[in-house]
């Protein structure tokens, strides 16, 4: 286990360093000169110099390369463009509300998803089945700005049952009180496809062998689902909620931004907004980083599940 674990951290370096290099690439020669931007319209040639001379983007490529490296390593971006506030504070300040949102968010929806595969492959065929995925069909047709605005119309505005928008200090007022709606829609947003992708994932595993062997020995079917069917179906759903856990962080900016969260996904927005090239680069890095370790968890999560899966 140590071994694969030390194989395949040193594996994730030259990854690593295909990642640091394109985000280098197009920061540098792509996305044009930050002097310019940071020196607005009206500057003149003296003090774009002095910006690029602040900056260090005036040094030859290979310095800037490895300045970028360093910081990297070190953890310490630089400062923030627009606001003057050191980058590294900018994503531990906004990283605990995405995360008061998401992880409540990805546990409810893996749950419920999983026990509503379940049941709906039990009833596999019946009208019951039918209805659902029809149901699933027309949640996945309407788009998220649509939930948002219908519920946070109805629930929080009309209603009065939660905040319009907002964020408080404590944990527990955030997650009990402004995190609630959120967490509603985007459950509400996520759970068809989740229903649907989990319920294949349990009808690819109800026509196997060992599952017509466990019925021949007289198991109950819920037994046979809840038990057998549900331990071989739980790999591709690790997969897929491993998976989607980086992307969380960036792909949930639409309720931050509407509920006023400041979490990751409405600081990159914010970011693109104002060009802030070093909030972007070390959200881009971290992210990537975030996937490699999540990938390498799924698979030391594959052999929890199932011992016979083999490290390799």
């Amino acid at each position: 286990m140590i071994a694969y674990v030390v194989r395949r951290l040193w594996q994730m370096l030259p990854t690593m360093l295909g990642v640091v290099l394109l985000v280098f690439v197009l920061f540098n020669w792509v996305g044009g000169d930050p002097a310019f931007i940071l020196a607005g319209k009206m500057a003149n040639a003296e003090s774009i110099a002095n910006i690029r001379r602040q900056l260090g983007v005036d040094q030859p490529y290979y310095v800037q390369l490895w300045i970028f490296v360093k910081q990297i390593a070190s953890f310490d971006f630089g400062l923030s463009w627009a606001t003057g506030e050191p980058v590294s504070h900018i994503i531990a300040t906004r990283l605990g509300p995405s995360l008061t949102v998401l992880l409540p968010l990805t546990l409810l929806e893996t749950l419920l998803g999983i026990a509503l595969a379940l049941g709906v492959a039990f009833v596999r065929g019946s009208l019951t089945d039918r209805v659902v995925m029809i149901a699933c069909t027309a949640g996945m047709s309407v788009s998220i700005l649509v939930y948002i605005i219908v519920f946070q119309y109805g629930l929080a505005y009309k209603l009065g049952l939660f905040p319009v928008q907002g964020w408080g200090e404590g944990f527990w007022e955030n997650l009990l009180r402004y995190a609630t709606l959120p967490i509603l829609i985007g459950l509400a947003v996520s759970i068809a496809p989740t229903l649907r992708l989990y319920r294949s994932f349990v009808l690819d595993e109800v026509g196997q062998d060992y599952v017509r062997t466990a019925r021949a020995k007289g198991l109950g079917e819920r037994r046979v689902m809840w038990v057998h069917v549900l331990r071989n179906a739980a790999i591709p759903i690790i997969t897929h909620v491993m998976a989607n856990l980086p992307a969380l962080l960036i792909g949930a900016f639409l309720l931050e931004r509407f509920f006023g969260i400041p979490g990751i996904g409405r600081e990159v927005i914010l970011a693109v907004e104002r060009s802030d090239f070093p909030v972007i680069k070390a959200i881009t890095v971290y992210v990537a980083a975030a996937t490699m370790v999540f990938n390498l968890l799924t698979d030391l999560m594959y052999q929890a599940v199932d011992p016979r899966v083999q490290l390799t």
